[in-house]
């Protein structure tokens, strides 16, 4: 882990180097500042020397402002560094969301996602820039502070640095309670933002619902869980501050002690006991560097390795060598068998798909029905890979999927589900989201009249360049569902998967959606899954589909004469509208 994270400082190399020289500077400015002190007291103080008391004190001034100068680099340098690197690993993190399977995002909440984008890299940058920094300065001030202390004295120096083994022994015990409690607190923490974010997006039912106190007594008790880990963990930081202050105090303690006797017995002079007081805090200075660098490296440990987790997981696998061109829509399944993640059994009720046969013809409309929880949706997800089948397989044209590129996959199928999510950005933005490169206004503005849109977009103030709001909140149900079909108007799949498309819309609205579907559906090969049974009346082939299969096959006029699955469902469906119109 230790070779990852010091790869993010390699293309930033110069910037570190030259904020490492600047530390340099700074911890030399400190140990030569004594050393004069020493000689001013011991020789020019004593004998007079105005002329070379005032030219010292002038070097003096001169050393203080080029340490001011260094400070300044290393402050900004330093943390532009850390900057730099939370940057890449920003951009690396959100890259790998973008090639994470749908399976990943069915078992991680989105708010500890983010945690890890902002929070944990937030902290691993102040490691990156005070980590190395506080480590180097700290073994270059106590090391030359060693040497030049042994010159003036070195019995007194050796008792001095007889207290760092304490130390040292003391930060390994104390590293273990810290780290336990810095994790689980990152943890819960993260536990937190999924909650804040799950109830923000849903504040319209919570306020429907008037559940804002519910809400209020989730949040306290993730909220409570989170301050009891940091109490845990600000109670072992506690302790190991208080500590190593009163081993800084002790040294003091020892040096004044010892050094009187020195000096009282003429083993040490007046301007050498008055150098080692002022490197004491020469000495304390790294010590404290050391306590700030420890509780940064908890927290940017425990933030990076929450980092590699993700880094680590396995991205969708797109083993595949051939790019689809003239597609013609011809979809095969072929004794398919499916089950998520999240079941790991073998058995076959762990299935949710099973051994399912289907053949769809170019060009053809397929309306998938059945009971919810049937496998339908699950179903169309598998042709475009969203999710890897256990067994079987699935042709388009003749070619298994996993041997077509995802990209090309993809971008031959065009997805219209019930919830419809838009970005937040403006309605231009949205139409040409999936299309690569320029879209001309004329192309914004057909696509836009297939969807019957356009006339509607024209009324407002701004036209194509209204902004809709967090996940098109601006808009109605009805308006976000013919953006969602302009979208794919311009993208011009050459396979429609039309999940439940109109099921949450009102009979009005519905009609003209699905008039709008009905445009882009021509020529291309469709998959309907319905809840509402009179929208696939006219489908070329329906298919009633549970867990073990697909029960019945055929037209609708056909399914009704069976007397079968199909018209259960249909006459089951009417009578509810009906009794619902009564």
């Amino acid at each position: 882990m230790l070779k990852r994270f010091i790869s993010y400082y390699k293309p930033h190399v110069v910037l570190f180097l030259f904020d490492m020289f600047c530390a340099t500077v700074v911890a030399a400015s400190g140990l030569v500042t004594p050393m004069i002190a020493r000689v001013i007291i011991n020789d020019y103080a004593p004998n007079g020397n105005m002329k070379y008391l005032w030219l010292f004190s002038a070097l003096l001034l001169g050393i203080y402002l080029c340490k001011a100068v260094c400070n300044y680099m290393v402050g900004y340098y330093g943390h532009i560094v850390g900057i730099y690197m939370q940057a890449d690993m920003r951009r690396d993190l959100f890259k790998k969301f973008e090639t994470l399977p749908f399976s990943y995002y069915d078992t991680h909440k989105t708010g500890d996602l983010l945690s890890r984008l902002v929070n944990d890299l937030f902290d691993v940058s102040e490691l990156a820039h005070h980590g190395p920094e506080n480590l180097f300065l700290s073994a270059l001030m106590l090391i030359g502070s060693f040497f030049v202390l042994a010159s003036i004295n070195l019995p007194l120096t050796l008792i001095m640095f007889a207290v760092i083994p304490f130390i040292i022994l003391f930060t390994t015990l104390a590293r273990r309670g810290m780290l336990t409690a810095m994790k689980a607190s990152r943890k819960q923490i993260a536990a937190v933002n999924a909650d804040v974010e799950n109830s923000l997006s849903g504040i319209r039912e919570t306020k429907a619902c008037v559940a804002e106190a519910k809400e209020l007594r989730k949040f306290d008790v993730d909220n409570g869980k989170f301050m009891g880990y940091r109490r845990a963990a600000m109670h072992h930081l506690g302790l190991f501050e208080a500590t190593m202050t009163f081993l800084s105090d002790l040294l003091y303690l020892v040096v004044i002690a010892i050094g009187g006797v020195f000096l009282l017995k003429g083993k040490i002079d007046a301007g050498d006991f008055a150098a080692f007081v002022l490197y004491i805090g020469m000495f304390l200075n790294p010590i404290n560097r050391f306590v700030s660098l420890f509780q940064q490296l908890q927290e940017g440990l425990t933030g990076f390795e929450r980092f590699c987790e993700v880094m680590d997981t396995p991205g969708e696998t797109d083993e595949g060598k051939v790019t689809l061109t003239d597609v013609k829509g011809d979809i095969v399944f072929s004794d398919v068998s499916f089950r998520y993640d999240s079941m790991s059994g073998d058995t076959a009720e762990d299935l949710v798909i099973s051994g399912l046969s289907l053949h769809v013809k170019p060009g053809e409309t397929l309306a998938l029905v059945g009971p919810s929880g049937g496998g339908k949706t699950t179903l169309c997800h598998l042709i475009p890979r969203f999710y890897n089948i256990v067994s079987g397989n699935i042709t388009l044209d003749g070619v298994d999927v996993h041997d077509i590129t995802l990209s090309s996959l993809r971008q031959n199928i065009g997805i219209v589900s019930q919830d419809v999510f838009l970005f937040d950005g403006t309605i231009r933005e949205n139409i040409t989201y999936g299309v690569d490169g320029t879209v001309s206004e004329e192309q914004l503005h057909a696509a836009a009249k297939s969807a019957n849109i356009h006339d509607f977009v024209m009324t407002l103030d701004r036209g194509y360049d209204t902004e809709v709001g967090e996940r098109g909140v601006r808009l109605s149900g009805g308006q976000k569902q013919r953006i969602a079909i302009a979208r794919l108007f311009l993208k011009n799949p050459k396979l429609l998967i039309l999940d439940e498309a109109t099921s949450a819309l009102d009979n009005v609205t519905e009609m003209q959606i699905q008039s709008a579907l009905e445009e882009l559906s021509h020529g291309r090969t469709v998959i309907v899954v319905a809840h509402r049974l009179s929208t696939v009346r006219n489908a070329d082939t329906i298919a009633v589909v549970d867990h073990s299969g697909i029960l019945e096959r055929g037209t609708h006029d056909e399914l009704l004469a069976k007397n079968g699955a199909y018209a259960r469902l249909y006459h089951g469906q009417f009578k509810k509208e009906d009794f619902a119109v009564c």
